[in-house]
Protein backbone atom coordinates (compact mmCIF):
# COMPACT_ATOMS: atom_id res chain seq x y z
CA UNK A 1 0.00 0.00 0.00
CA UNK A 2 1.31 3.46 -0.86
CA UNK A 3 1.99 5.65 2.13
CA UNK A 4 1.21 9.35 2.30
CA UNK A 5 4.18 11.66 2.68
CA UNK A 6 4.19 14.85 4.69
CA UNK A 7 4.91 16.47 7.98
CA UNK A 8 4.35 14.56 11.21
CA UNK A 9 1.39 16.33 12.82
CA UNK A 10 -0.13 15.71 16.25
CA UNK A 11 -2.86 17.96 17.71
CA UNK A 12 -3.38 17.60 21.47
CA UNK A 13 -6.49 19.04 23.13
CA UNK A 14 -6.66 19.64 26.88
CA UNK A 15 -10.43 19.40 26.63
CA UNK A 16 -13.13 20.45 24.21
CA UNK A 17 -14.10 19.15 20.81
CA UNK A 18 -17.44 17.65 19.85
CA UNK A 19 -17.86 15.56 23.01
CA UNK A 20 -17.35 18.48 25.43
CA UNK A 21 -18.43 21.41 23.27
CA UNK A 22 -21.02 20.11 20.78
CA UNK A 23 -22.16 23.65 19.97
CA UNK A 24 -18.62 25.02 19.62
CA UNK A 25 -16.97 23.33 16.60
CA UNK A 26 -13.90 25.58 16.44
CA UNK A 27 -11.33 22.96 17.49
CA UNK A 28 -12.89 20.24 15.34
CA UNK A 29 -12.84 22.53 12.32
CA UNK A 30 -9.22 23.44 13.04
CA UNK A 31 -8.26 19.76 13.06
CA UNK A 32 -10.04 19.17 9.74
CA UNK A 33 -8.21 22.15 8.27
CA UNK A 34 -4.79 20.58 8.84
CA UNK A 35 -5.30 18.03 6.08
CA UNK A 36 -4.57 19.26 2.55
CA UNK A 37 -7.55 17.25 1.30
CA UNK A 38 -10.73 19.12 0.38
CA UNK A 39 -12.76 16.29 1.91
CA UNK A 40 -10.45 14.47 4.35
CA UNK A 41 -11.18 11.02 5.71
CA UNK A 42 -11.37 11.41 9.50
CA UNK A 43 -11.74 8.47 11.88
CA UNK A 44 -12.85 8.64 15.51
CA UNK A 45 -11.23 6.17 17.91
CA UNK A 46 -13.14 5.75 21.18
CA UNK A 47 -11.06 3.02 22.83
CA UNK A 48 -10.43 4.98 26.03
CA UNK A 49 -14.14 5.18 26.87
CA UNK A 50 -14.90 1.58 25.90
CA UNK A 51 -16.06 2.38 22.35
CA UNK A 52 -19.65 3.32 23.30
CA UNK A 53 -21.81 3.52 20.21
CA UNK A 54 -23.39 6.83 21.28
CA UNK A 55 -19.99 8.60 21.03
CA UNK A 56 -19.25 7.26 17.57
CA UNK A 57 -22.78 8.04 16.40
CA UNK A 58 -22.47 11.56 17.78
CA UNK A 59 -19.20 11.92 15.90
CA UNK A 60 -20.72 10.71 12.64
CA UNK A 61 -23.74 12.98 13.07
CA UNK A 62 -21.83 16.16 13.90
CA UNK A 63 -18.95 15.65 11.46
CA UNK A 64 -21.50 14.84 8.78
CA UNK A 65 -22.13 18.61 8.74
CA UNK A 66 -18.53 19.30 7.68
CA UNK A 67 -16.69 18.68 4.42
CA UNK A 68 -15.15 15.35 5.35
CA UNK A 69 -15.70 11.59 5.27
CA UNK A 70 -16.26 10.57 8.91
CA UNK A 71 -15.85 7.02 10.18
CA UNK A 72 -15.02 5.33 13.47
CA UNK A 73 -12.84 2.50 14.70
CA UNK A 74 -14.04 0.16 17.44
CA UNK A 75 -11.79 -2.58 18.78
CA UNK A 76 -14.84 -4.23 20.31
CA UNK A 77 -16.45 -4.50 16.86
CA UNK A 78 -13.39 -4.22 14.60
CA UNK A 79 -13.67 -3.52 10.88
CA UNK A 80 -13.61 -6.42 8.48
CA UNK A 81 -10.33 -6.94 6.70
CA UNK A 82 -6.93 -5.57 7.59
CA UNK A 83 -6.80 -3.18 10.57
CA UNK A 84 -3.60 -1.51 9.38
CA UNK A 85 -5.05 -0.80 5.95
CA UNK A 86 -8.20 0.62 7.55
CA UNK A 87 -6.17 3.11 9.60
CA UNK A 88 -3.55 4.06 7.02
CA UNK A 89 -6.13 5.01 4.39
CA UNK A 90 -7.39 7.79 6.67
CA UNK A 91 -6.20 11.41 6.57
CA UNK A 92 -6.95 12.26 10.22
CA UNK A 93 -7.26 10.15 13.37
CA UNK A 94 -9.28 11.68 16.23
CA UNK A 95 -8.89 9.90 19.61
CA UNK A 96 -11.49 10.45 22.33
CA UNK A 97 -11.07 10.72 26.09
CA UNK A 98 -11.47 8.18 28.87
CA UNK A 99 -9.07 5.73 30.51
CA UNK A 100 -5.60 6.19 28.98
CA UNK A 101 -4.20 3.04 30.60
CA UNK A 102 -6.94 0.88 29.07
CA UNK A 103 -6.42 2.57 25.71
CA UNK A 104 -2.71 1.76 25.71
CA UNK A 105 -3.23 -1.85 26.81
CA UNK A 106 -5.80 -2.50 24.10
CA UNK A 107 -3.84 -0.71 21.40
CA UNK A 108 -0.74 -2.77 22.19
CA UNK A 109 -2.75 -6.00 22.24
CA UNK A 110 -4.10 -5.22 18.78
CA UNK A 111 -0.85 -3.77 17.44
CA UNK A 112 -2.59 -0.43 17.00
CA UNK A 113 0.25 1.44 18.72
CA UNK A 114 2.62 0.41 15.92
CA UNK A 115 -0.02 1.17 13.29
CA UNK A 116 -0.48 4.67 14.71
CA UNK A 117 3.30 5.23 14.43
CA UNK A 118 3.17 4.18 10.78
CA UNK A 119 0.24 6.53 10.25
CA UNK A 120 2.16 9.45 11.81
CA UNK A 121 5.27 8.71 9.76
CA UNK A 122 3.13 8.48 6.65
CA UNK A 123 1.53 11.91 7.03
CA UNK A 124 -1.76 11.02 8.73
CA UNK A 125 -2.73 13.79 11.18
CA UNK A 126 -3.06 12.37 14.71
CA UNK A 127 -5.29 14.25 17.14
CA UNK A 128 -7.17 13.72 20.36
CA UNK A 129 -8.63 15.08 23.56
CA UNK A 130 -7.73 14.24 27.18
CA UNK A 131 -6.65 10.56 27.02
CA UNK A 132 -6.39 11.16 23.27
CA UNK A 133 -3.87 13.90 24.03
CA UNK A 134 -1.88 12.18 26.79
CA UNK A 135 -1.35 8.98 24.80
CA UNK A 136 1.01 10.56 22.24
CA UNK A 137 3.56 11.77 24.82
CA UNK A 138 6.27 9.92 26.73
CA UNK A 139 4.29 10.39 29.93
CA UNK A 140 1.00 11.84 31.11
CA UNK A 141 -0.94 12.81 34.22
CA UNK A 142 -3.86 10.40 34.20
CA UNK A 143 -6.90 9.53 36.29
CA UNK A 144 -6.81 5.97 34.91
CA UNK A 145 -6.05 4.63 38.40
CA UNK A 146 -8.94 4.65 40.89
CA UNK A 147 -9.01 7.63 43.24
CA UNK A 148 -5.82 9.36 42.21
CA UNK A 149 -3.96 11.23 39.50
CA UNK A 150 -0.74 9.46 38.62
CA UNK A 151 2.02 9.38 35.99
CA UNK A 152 1.66 6.97 33.09
CA UNK A 153 4.18 5.86 30.48
CA UNK A 154 2.70 6.42 27.04
CA UNK A 155 3.60 6.01 23.35
CA UNK A 156 6.46 8.50 23.18
CA UNK A 157 5.61 10.02 19.81
CA UNK A 158 6.13 13.40 21.53
CA UNK A 159 8.83 14.10 24.11
CA UNK A 160 8.05 15.04 27.71
CA UNK A 161 4.79 14.86 29.63
CA UNK A 162 1.26 16.14 29.19
CA UNK A 163 -1.53 17.23 31.51
CA UNK A 164 -5.01 17.98 30.08
CA UNK A 165 -7.98 19.71 31.76
CA UNK A 166 -5.59 22.10 33.48
CA UNK A 167 -8.31 24.57 34.42
CA UNK A 168 -11.29 22.22 34.16
CA UNK A 169 -10.44 19.77 36.95
CA UNK A 170 -9.25 21.26 40.24
CA UNK A 171 -6.74 18.49 41.07
CA UNK A 172 -4.90 18.47 37.75
CA UNK A 173 -2.56 21.44 38.29
CA UNK A 174 -1.51 20.61 41.89
CA UNK A 175 -1.05 16.94 41.00
CA UNK A 176 1.19 17.80 38.04
CA UNK A 177 3.25 20.13 40.25
CA UNK A 178 3.54 17.46 42.97
CA UNK A 179 4.73 14.82 40.50
CA UNK A 180 7.34 17.24 39.15
CA UNK A 181 8.56 18.11 42.66
CA UNK A 182 8.86 14.41 43.48
CA UNK A 183 10.64 13.82 40.15
CA UNK A 184 8.07 11.21 39.19
CA UNK A 185 7.32 12.79 35.82
CA UNK A 186 9.21 14.71 33.13
CA UNK A 187 8.70 18.35 32.29
CA UNK A 188 6.12 18.96 29.60
CA UNK A 189 2.97 20.73 28.54
CA UNK A 190 -0.41 21.43 30.07
CA UNK A 191 -3.54 22.69 28.34
CA UNK A 192 -6.78 24.18 29.60
CA UNK A 193 -10.11 22.89 28.34
CA UNK A 194 -10.73 24.27 24.87
CA UNK A 195 -7.01 24.60 24.07
CA UNK A 196 -5.10 22.56 21.49
CA UNK A 197 -1.33 22.31 21.07
CA UNK A 198 -0.37 21.58 17.47
CA UNK A 199 2.96 19.80 17.02
CA UNK A 200 4.67 19.46 13.65
CA UNK A 201 7.72 17.20 13.43
CA UNK A 202 7.90 17.11 17.23
CA UNK A 203 7.92 20.87 17.83
CA UNK A 204 5.09 23.25 18.70
CA UNK A 205 3.86 24.92 15.51
CA UNK A 206 0.74 26.64 16.87
CA UNK A 207 -1.50 26.77 19.91
CA UNK A 208 -5.19 27.50 19.38
CA UNK A 209 -8.28 27.82 21.56
CA UNK A 210 -12.04 27.59 21.23
CA UNK A 211 -12.38 29.73 24.36
CA UNK A 212 -11.16 33.36 24.66
CA UNK A 213 -9.41 32.87 28.01
CA UNK A 214 -7.89 29.43 27.46
CA UNK A 215 -4.16 28.93 28.01
CA UNK A 216 -1.44 26.39 27.42
CA UNK A 217 1.62 26.04 29.65
CA UNK A 218 5.17 24.81 29.56
CA UNK A 219 5.64 23.21 32.97
CA UNK A 220 8.90 21.97 34.42
CA UNK A 221 11.25 21.62 37.36
CA UNK A 222 14.00 24.25 37.36
CA UNK A 223 16.20 25.64 40.10
CA UNK A 224 14.53 23.60 42.79
CA UNK A 225 10.98 24.69 41.98
CA UNK A 226 8.14 24.15 39.54
CA UNK A 227 8.25 26.72 36.76
CA UNK A 228 5.07 27.34 34.79
CA UNK A 229 5.22 29.42 31.61
CA UNK A 230 1.77 30.39 30.26
CA UNK A 231 1.31 30.59 26.49
CA UNK A 232 -1.54 32.66 25.04
CA UNK A 233 -3.09 30.71 22.15
CA UNK A 234 -4.68 32.02 18.99
CA UNK A 235 -8.42 32.32 19.67
CA UNK A 236 -10.30 30.69 16.80
CA UNK A 237 -13.52 32.61 17.34
CA UNK A 238 -14.40 36.22 16.63
CA UNK A 239 -12.47 38.70 18.73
Amino acid sequence: MSMKKGRKQIICMGGGGFLMEPHNPLLDQYILGQSPKKKPKICFVGTASGDPSYNSQKFLRLFGNFKCEPSYLSLFKPPKGNLESFVLEKDIIYVGGGNTRNLLLLWKAWGLDKIMKKALDGGVVLSGVSAGSICWFEEGVTDSYPGKLAPLKCLGFLTGSNCPHYDGEKDRRPSYHKLLREKKIKSGYAADDGVAIHFIDGSIAKIVSSRPLGRAYQVGWQGGKVVEKPIVPVYLGKA
